[in-house]
């Protein structure tokens, strides 16, 4: 192995990911005095969180002064298809009034009504009296309200002088003999130095990992590095079965049309121009969860109602809003369709396509944002020094399916939980713990040996291209056994043939192969556990739909999955209880029942 110069940093609490669950836990840090440093692979403002389209949910009641943050917790829980902890969601929902409230006070540039509140527009599975009628709920600038939501954070965390180390790959998690972490190793792509982070707390800020998938509306990024680190740790990862298809991604170029476009008026059709929707949502129509619209689309066009010369996807009409609510709501959208779909939003339909969008599984953490694993039969033991927020992480306030602006707002409502978590336990400046030796050698063999990958017969792209196209087969909007079994089996050999992977540059600056490999293998322990975990459950719940198990079964499968690596293709599964019990007295258990719209 090549000898290494580590540089080596103290800090109280180290950030990895620079999103907006990373940035709002980086900014209540540095605002509570602790020793912060942020860790991103790309310039924070690139973070992915910048292209979320349609809003953030708060129960405001900006425009309807009847909304409550009970039916926003009663939409949540039934959205999730009762897989949802239901203390953590009625924390998130409750905490989303004071959160959107400081980002406003940060300077969050939002759209507003004509009396200079918030403006909020509808979204699908928000409802007012527990499913009564549609919410305006989703609190929006325009329909860019990620990127506004990235500036001022960042623009935040800088005035509080958080440490920001721009272009920084996080390589695997620093732990120590008793199973705790302290700190994480990190390469400069700049300059190719590597570096010893050393920390009282690590917060994986990772994002998701839908790049495993052909057609996702995730930036190349998203590969699922927190996830990667945290089984490479022996830490269990949950709920992984679940994975979120939006229905409106641009047919072919799988680029995301806010569901506030929906929100706003617009409605999907099918090659007769039928309003499909009303025959699988009657009452909520395309405003139904996206799970739902999803399996609706994928049945038109599974029986032949499918729009262009290929009967293959549907169209998603807008120009009956008229060029001025386009031009004012939807500007991006408008926008967007016109480049990546060639269309004029204005005048003709939008061809969409359900498109991978989001991972509801993830590093399993409770409400605070601390990482928590089964141990000794406790099944929410913390693992010290080592949180998660964001969609690395499972909470789980999404469950089976996440309502659309939930993401967003557990971003804020949880970076900012872990923040308070970190100001009220940990003392500035106090002395850091010993690293294992064996921990930071063993990552260090790993990047050394990718490194001088040079006798391999195999590019990380032609691996990479093989599990997206075997993912995207077999782990789509609906399963089978026989359809996950054959994709399994295809899986196990892509994995297999990592070991012959080739990396033609061994420099250290800006090597982006180098990169992109550390990142497949990130991405294949993610696909590995989500096809692992659909394998075995055997029901339909919110995103998890199959064919030959169409039922909830409440009876032996509400209950959460957790997934460890135990060998190159092999998945070790057990179970975490779904919290079936809320905070306090302000909130009652919301009992399962059938889930329409």
């Amino acid at each position: 192995m090549a000898a290494y110069d580590i540089v080596d940093h103290a800090y109280d609490v180290v950030v990895v990911g620079a999103g907006g669950a990373g940035l709002r836990a980086t900014l209540g840090l540095a605002e509570a005095g602790l020793k912060t440093a942020s860790i991103s692979k790309v310039f924070p403002t690139r973070s992915h969180t910048v292209a979320a389209q349609g809003g953030i949910s708060a129960a405001l009641g900006n425009i309807q002064p009847e909304d409550n943050w009970r039916y926003h917790m009663y939409d949540t829980v039934k959205g999730s298809d009762w897989l949802g902890d239901q203390d953590a969601i009625q924390y998130m929902t409750r905490e989303a009034i004071p959160a959107i409230i400081e980002l406003e006070h940060y300077g969050m540039p939002f759209s507003r009504t004509p009396d200079g509140k918030i403006y909020q527009r509808p979204f699908g599975g928000m409802s007012l009296n527990y499913g009564e009628k549609q919410a305006h709920r989703t609190c929006a600038a325009a329909d860019r309200t990620g990127h506004a939501m990235l500036h001022t954070l960042y623009q935040q965390a800088l005035k509080a002088k958080a440490e920001f180390y721009i272009e920084y790959f996080a390589i695997d998690l620093l732990m120590a003999e008793d199973g705790s972490c302290h700190g994480v190793l990190a390469w400069d792509l700049n300059d190719g130095k590597l570096h010893r982070f050393r920390a009282q707390r690590t917060i994986l800020a990772t994002g998701g990992y839908g790049r495993a998938f052909f057609s996702c509306t995730s930036a190349h990024t998203c590969t699922g590095d927190g996830g990667g680190m945290a089984a490479r740790a022996g830490i269990a990862l949950q709920d992984m079965e679940f994975v979120q298809f939006h229905p409106t991604g641009i047919y072919g170029a799988g680029c995301l049309i806010t569901e506030g476009s929906r929100g706003e008026g617009g409605y999907l059709t099918n090659a007769k121009n039928e309003r499909f929707m009303e025959r699988y949502a009657p009452h909520d129509k395309d405003l139904a969860c996206r799970d739902v619209v999803a399996r609706a689309m994928t049945v038109e066009i599974n029986e032949g109602r499918g729009v262009g010369g290929e009967h293959d996807h549907i169209f998603l009409n807008l120009q009956h809003l008229g060029p001025q609510v386009l031009h004012e709501r939807l500007p991006g959208i408008t926008e967007t369709a016109r480049i990546f779909a060639g269309v004029d939003a204005t005048k003709e339909p939008i061809p969409v396509l359900p498109t991978v969008h989001y991972n509801m599984g993830g590093i399993p953490t409770n409400m605070h944002g601390e990482v928590v694993t089964l141990k000794d039969g406790n099944p929410d033991a913390v693992v010290p020094g080592l949180m998660a927020v964001g969609e690395a992480a499972c909470v789980s306030v999404h469950g089976a399916n996440r309502l659309g602006s939930n993401s967003l707002l557990d971003l804020v409502v949880f970076g900012r939980a872990a923040a308070l978590e970190c100001a009220a336990k940990l003392k500035i400046g106090a002395p850091l713990k010993a690293i294992a030796k064996d921990s930071e050698d063993r990552a260090l063999a790993r990047f050394d040996r990718l490194r001088y990958a040079q006798k391999g017969t195999l590019g990380t792209a032609q691996i990479r291209v093989k599990m997206q196209k075997t993912m995207q087969a077999h782990a789509a909007v609906f399963r089978t056994q026989e359809s996950m079994d054959k994709g399994r089996a295809l899986l196990n050999d892509i994995i297999k043939s990592y070991d012959d992977v080739q990396v033609s540059d061994t420099s250290l600056v800006w090597n982006s192969d180098l990169a992109e490999t550390m990142e497949l293998e990130n991405l294949l322990t993610n696909a590995l556990f989500t096809l692992a975990c659909a394998q075995n459950r055997t029901e339909s719940r919110g995103a998890h739909a199959r064919d030959d198990c169409p039922d909830r079964d409440d009876v032996h499968w509400m209950k959460h999955t957790l997934a460890w690596r135990d060998g190159e293709t092999s998945v070790k599964i057990d179970y975490r209880p779904v919290h079936t019990y809320t905070l306090d007295e302000e909130a009652k258990y919301i009992e399962p029942q059938v889930r329409e719209y």
